[in-house]
């Protein structure tokens, strides 16, 4: 029984000595997060950048409840389900065609996780000892172990970094030093040793929605495979129209040889990751010794009634009325940004596909810990916004439901703010 005058919640990312009282949200539908108040938000985040079709679905709900009318839970090793079959077909047919095999697991993380293990292995299983991996400075991959190893030093990792192995990282891509990293990139992978690289393709989310462009990953994956090193997209944020293609690989011409999914996935309504592989991958595990198998698993991996959300999430996906709200949304957003982009609190603003973000003018460096982040929040908040801020970076991913008069509020709210800071 709760306790009404003590939480017993330990919440992520939270300093919980300094933290205000969370808000407490009880209902959710479609945009609107209700709070026990009774004072309505516009989730203007999409909850975390999983929400893409709205809170409370009925197509979705309706979907996990007939799945637990017929099978709530049962482990995938030895076993399978109509619904891990029928999800796996329908990722496959939906990714380049060199796909071919999906491992289930729990979460964004862990998709990461499972592609890390594959591509290690693919190599140890053949007798080849590679065993660097190439990332991107400012990455974030997940708060597992093997996630962090990868992603960005220091910030959130530093107690554990003396854990974290070795990672070879590159320069961000900036428009200006696409050439000059292009060139390391070409020493590293030529040296033999580089078993796999691994980026968020076109945009880093944690890191204040970073964008580089995809003539710069074009060229980096194809240096990589050039030279027979592995690539992994992290597609869990860009996955699902976010950069307004269904995948952010389809606004390219190289294609990776994994690929992570989670998010949106499942409409943002349970926990779900898939790591997509090429066949190439999947027959380095098979041998009669069985120690060569991918050993890796979870208790929930494939769980039916997730896996009946994301097979109604990809229904909806089809639905012409998705592709055209996405379309929607990014030529607003477009507007919004030219009337904004010479606005005196900014140092840039920019945007792919549905999400735009603004970096705000500050005395220092751009940090997930600048104390505009606070400000910001409690501002946004007393005028019925949720959101976010990655330090001095505001941004806005909304659910594809957001109406013109929702995203319009927000974009008059966030110019209100920034006139605020003149």
């Amino acid at each position: 029984m709760a306790n009404n005058n003590k939480s017993f919640v330990w919440h992520p990312f939270t300093q919980m000595k300094t933290a205000n009282k969370p808000l407490n949200i009880v209902k959710a539908r479609n945009v609107t997060l209700t709070a026990d108040d009774g004072k309505e938000y516009i989730d203007a985040n999409s909850s975390w950048w999983v929400n893409v079709h709205g809170h409370g679905n009925e197509y979705i709900a309706k979907a996990i409840q007939d799945q637990f009318e017929k099978v709530d839970h049962v482990l995938l090793a030895g076993v399978t389900h109509p619904k891990a079959e029928e999800l796996a077909e329908r990722i496959i047919e939906i990714l380049p065609s060199h796909f071919q095999k999906v491992f289930f697991s729990d979460d964004g993380s862990t998709a990461v996780e499972v592609a890390l293990k594959m591509v290690f292995q693919f190599w140890h299983n053949q007798g080849k000892p590679k065993r660097r991996i190439v990332a991107l400075e400012g990455a974030y991959h997940g708060d597992t172990f093997g996630a962090m190893s990868i992603g960005q030093r220091g910030y959130f990792n530093q107690p554990f970094e003396h854990l974290f192995f070795d990672v070879d990282f590159l320069e961000f891509p900036s428009k200006e030093k696409e050439s000059e990293i292009l060139k390391s990139a070409k020493k590293l992978f030529e040296t033999n040793e580089i078993a796999g690289l691994i980026v968020e393709p076109l945009v880093q989310g944690s890191a204040g929605m970073r964008m580089y462009s995809v003539e710069f990953l074009d060229a980096l994956v194809g240096l990589a495979q050039d030279n027979n090193v592995l690539v992994i997209y992290d597609e869990i944020m860009t996955g699902w129209y976010r950069t307004g293609e269904l995948f952010a690989m389809n606004h390219g011409h190289s294609k990776p040889d994994i690929v992570c999914l989670s998010k949106g996935l499942t409409g943002g309504v349970l926990p779900l990751g898939l790591t997509v592989a090429t066949d190439k991958i999947y027959e380095a595990f098979l041998d009669d010794l069985k120690i060569k198998a991918l050993l890796h698993g979870h208790s929930y991996t494939g769980n039916p009634l997730a896996c009946a959300a994301a097979c109604a999430s990809l229904d909806l996906f089809a639905q012409p009325h998705t592709n055209l709200n996405v379309k929607r949304i990014v030529e607003k957003h477009k507007l919004f940004l030219e009337k904004i982009k010479d606005h005196g609190a900014l140092t840039e603003v920019r945007m792919q596909g549905t999400i735009i973000a603004f970096e705000l003018r500050t005395e220092k460096e751009s940090s997930y810990f600048s104390s505009i982040r606070d400000e910001a929040y409690s501002f946004f908040l007393e005028n019925g916004i949720l959101l976010r801020p990655l330090g001095n970076i505001l941004f806005l991913n909304p659910p594809y439901c957001i109406s013109d008069n929702e995203l319009d509020y927000c974009y008059r709210k966030m110019e209100e703010f920034m006139d605020k800071l003149l």
